[in-house]
């Protein structure tokens, strides 16, 4: 993960687009291609959806959304110096807690709680 985003900030830096690399404006652009990825599934039917990586055309544009909000994802980090596979984890930890295995204690609640 390290190595990819020094590979991201170097990419940016040659290019001199530091200064646009503003938490705000990596912010909006994360959303844009995450908005892109949504695109794609649109007006599918839930079967359509499961099936979409079996088409190569449609399949090249998922992986290629998905390399993008990736790639705004960890530039964001690391302008924000945010560790995202720690705050991954610590997440993970969280939502085991909010929300336990059903039939264990605590397990009535929903994700709307």
């Amino acid at each position: 993960m390290d190595r990819l985003q020094r590979r991201l900030a170097e990419f940016a830096a040659a290019r001199g687009w530091e200064p646009f690399h503003t938490p705000k404006n990596l912010a909006v652009a994360l959303s844009v291609e995450a908005s892109e990825l949504v695109e794609i599934f649109q007006w599918l039917t839930p079967e359509q959806s499961a099936a979409v990586m079996e088409e190569p055309e449609t399949a090249h544009r998922v992986a290629d959304e998905v390399a993008d909000v990736l790639a705004y994802l960890l530039q964001f980090c690391e302008v924000l110096g945010v560790d995202v596979l720690d705050e991954l984890a610590a997440k993970i930890e969280r939502n085991e807690l909010r929300f336990p295995v059903p039939g264990t204690s605590g397990a009535d609640r929903h994700s709307s709680e």
